[in-house]
């Protein structure tokens, strides 16, 4: 992340380490967004423009440095302030995608800009002010990424990975808030000499992980104009009272019959949203029935009726298991070989050995 405004008194001569990183790491951002408008399109069209905000916030860190120009050294603490928002922007269409994002949001930034135009008279602490953000953003991503968080829109193959990517993203931001209070101390005790080693292992650090954080999440939510609406069925508008046992057991009676008759969880872009649609229930309450009555979570459940589907084709067919694994519902060896060794305590492989060898004996 781009370093605080006290930094602009920077020699350049001691950036000669720092120099080439914030260039290499903004066309790198800059090419991974190109990519993905190529691959996916719309798809991925949020990420991309978080991605080439980051590209072009290093790229001015870079030019800033070199170049000692009032419109850079006006454009750099602007843009970094943007880069939180952005993130939890990315994050909270994985919950609710097409939701309003508050004009509360913009106040942080409102706040450096009109620090930076009226420093000369109105000076405001914009090294604070941009650690908060960081913190704040930060604090929320990791303490919003529980499990407690229902991912309507984003298929069950993936609900795992994004909560990583959710926390990943928010330390990332905490982290960020340390390199800036670093160098920060490094100028109030140090005279900065010790800056450039800071700035350039966060850039190497930073930058990468909350790309790598923001590209899972945004490439598996869908853009609000692609999402079928009304996906799910709406929550009531007053609040229910507990859902209780006789109720959670008949929903999750309904779910099975749903699983048993027509297969869903062979999709593999199956969503909570859609879940909720085929069922007629609220997701919140088939979220909520599943946790009580099967003590899982509801990723976990769907990924039972795809294991089950798997070893009875592991059991009655030559199939390769990546074949099998794919026609089951899964995306990823990883998550099908992990699920299935949690379910029957076996590898896929192990698990066919054993038929093998039951018919040689």
């Amino acid at each position: 992340m781009p370093p605080p405004v006290n930094g602009l008194s920077l020699h350049t001569g001691y950036m000669m380490l720092a120099i080439p990183i914030p260039f290499i790491v903004s066309l790198l951002l800059a090419l991974l967004a190109a990519v993905l408008l190529a691959r996916l399109g719309r798809t991925a069209r949020t990420t991309a423009l978080f991605l080439l905000l980051c590209a072009i916030t290093i790229g001015v860190v870079g030019l800033r440095w070199t170049f000692d120009l009032a419109l850079l050294t006006l454009a750099q603490p602007i843009l970094a302030s943007l880069i939180p928002v952005a993130a939890w922007h990315i994050f909270s269409r994985a919950k609710a995608p097409g939701a309003r994002f508050s004009w509360l949001h913009g106040i942080g930034p409102a706040l450096v800009a009109l620090g930076m135009l009226t420093h000369n008279w109105l000076p405001l602490p914009l090294d604070g002010l941009l650690t908060a953000i960081y913190l704040c953003y930060g604090i929320a991503l990791v303490r919003f990424s529980d499990k407690t968080q229902l991912l309507l829109y984003v298929s069950f193959n993936e609900w795992e990975g994004v909560r990583r990517a959710e926390h990943i993203a928010g330390w990332m931001l905490l982290f960020s808030a340390a390199i800036d209070a670093a160098v920060s101390l490094d100028f109030a005790f140090n005279q900065g000499q010790l800056a450039p080693y800071i700035l350039s292992l966060g850039h190497l650090m930073l930058v990468p992980m909350l790309a790598a954080a923001v590209v899972m999440v945004g490439v598996n939510t869908p853009d609000a104009e692609e999402e079928e609406m009304p996906t799910s069925v709406p929550e009531p508008a007053e609040k229910a009272p507990l859902l209780n046992e006789d109720r959670a057991r008949e929903i999750v009676a309904l779910l099975d019959n749903l699983m048993k008759e027509k297969a869903c969880y062979l999709d593999p872009e199956l969503t909570l949203a859609r879940l909720s649609r085929k069922l007629g229930i609220p997701a919140k309450q088939i979220s909520s029935a599943v946790n009580l009555v099967r003590q899982q979570s509801i990723p976990r459940v769907i990924n039972e009726y795809r294991i089950a589907h798997a070893r009875q084709a592991l059991l009655n067919t030559d199939e390769s298991i990546t074949q099998i694994l794919m026609n089951a519902g899964f995306q990823t060896k990883s998550n099908f070989n992990r699920e299935f060794q949690r379910i029957t305590g076996l590898t896929p492989s192990q698990f066919r050995a054993t038929r093998d060898l039951s018919a040689a004996s």
